[in-house]
């Protein structure tokens, strides 16, 4: 692995911890888009810095991309607080509005410099590694390792000192409140660390990237687990799992970094969505498909039970009129005939379905777990 292939991993992964580990906290609190917003609207404070700076420059740049994620989160606020917009809708409001602005002084002023729409969009993770950190001559590095790590340590420090009052604050502002936690501070604070992880991670991989490792890891290990702290850290795990395939993937196919770590965690939601073991659609499909094929087992051994001892009825335990008697298709009937067999509810014999003592004593059990009205009820109803 070359020098420059190991920078553009690095990168990756540190913007995937980075982004995830406030990006839980935002898909908890339903606030997924906001990092969308925040991502593109700080375009107008870019394009502010590389003016007034004549030039790119890390601090300018740095500077007015932090006052522009200010402004959208301060207007974004005021809107919500008239209480005649959602929260949804005043974002939506926002952020295309600032992005455009800051795409209409790119295409217009700087169509012929570095910065871009590909630029601002994608980001330049390809070329982490050729654009290095430079003090009193001295050559540091890429300058995206060292911006990109004191993130993911800032973002770090501040998810487990204050892990408590965010938790607090993002399941139970209420409670927060009594226990003297003021949730509107943390929910700045919070804000606060996403515009800047949004800026600095924006420059190094572009919006794409910055929104995509802010919520899909974190909307991955929502769907796998309970627990916060796990959920956290699967995230990173996920992000940075998404960044090492990214790269292999753009690799093998010469396609854009940026897009394909983007994909690659799209990818993770995917497969997490249909095979999580408590939310995944294929886990709840194959549940319901148990749950109903025990259903029909009992419904199967209690009509067998009710007919049992009443000898003109001996033709309800035939196996080619239990169909019709329980409104079953003929395969669906005979897979449920199978599963009580395997399961030694009933036995075949001579075309004849015959409880066992475990059959019987699931059918006792069904049936008495279907509660009837009792007399003294039905007289007192009106």
């Amino acid at each position: 692995m070359t020098t420059a292939i190991f920078v553009i991993v690095l990168t990756g992964a540190l913007v995937a911890a980075a982004c995830a580990l406030l990006g839980s906290f935002l898909v908890l609190r339903r606030m997924a888009m906001l990092a969308d917003a925040i991502s593109h609207a700080i375009l107008p404070g870019i394009v502010a810095g590389y003016f007034f700076a004549q030039g790119p420059n890390l601090l300018a740049g740095f500077a007015g991309a932090a006052l522009a994620a200010a402004v959208t989160v301060a207007v974004v606020e005021a809107l919500q607080n008239t209480r005649r917009v959602g929260g949804e809708s005043a974002i939506g409001i926002v952020f295309p509005a600032m992005f455009a602005l800051g795409t209409f002084f790119v295409s217009k002023y700087f169509a012929n410099v570095h910065l871009d729409n590909d630029a601002v969009l994608y980001g330049n993770i390809e070329f982490a590694a050729f654009d290095v950190l430079i003090i009193n001559g001295v050559n540091w590095g890429p300058q995206s390792l060292w911006v990109l790590g004191a993130l993911c340590v800032v973002n770090l420090l501040f998810v487990v000192l204050f892990f408590k009052e965010l938790k607090l604050a993002t399941f139970d502002p209420g409670l927060a409140a009594a226990l003297g936690f003021s949730p509107a501070l943390i929910h700045y604070a919070l804000m606060t660390m996403v515009s800047i992880t949004a800026v600095g991670a924006f420059t190094a991989v572009g919006a794409v990237l910055v929104v995509a490792f802010m919520i899909v890891p974190a909307a991955t290990a929502y769907l796998l687990t309970d627990d916060l702290r796990r959920m956290i850290a699967i995230a990173v795990s996920v992000g940075i799992l998404s960044a090492a395939g990214g790269f292999v993937v753009a690799f093998i196919f010469d396609a854009s970094v940026a897009g394909a770590m983007a994909t690659m965690a799209g990818i993770c939601f995917l497969l997490a969505l249909l095979f999580s073991p408590s939310h995944g659609l294929v886990t709840r499909f194959k549940r319901l498909r148990r749950q109903r094929m025990r259903l029909a087992m009992e419904n199967l051994v209690v009509h067998l039970l009710n007919h049992e001892h009443v000898a003109y009825e001996e033709h309800e335990a035939e196996v080619n009129h239990l169909s019709s008697e329980l409104r079953w298709q003929t395969g669906f009937a005979r897979r449920v005939i199978g599963l009580a067999q395997r399961a030694q509810l009933v036995q075949l014999t001579d075309g004849h379905l015959a409880l066992t003592d475990a059959g019987r004593e699931l059918a006792r059990r069904a049936a008495a777990t279907t509660v009837e009205p009792s007399s003294d009820l039905l007289a007192a109803s009106p």
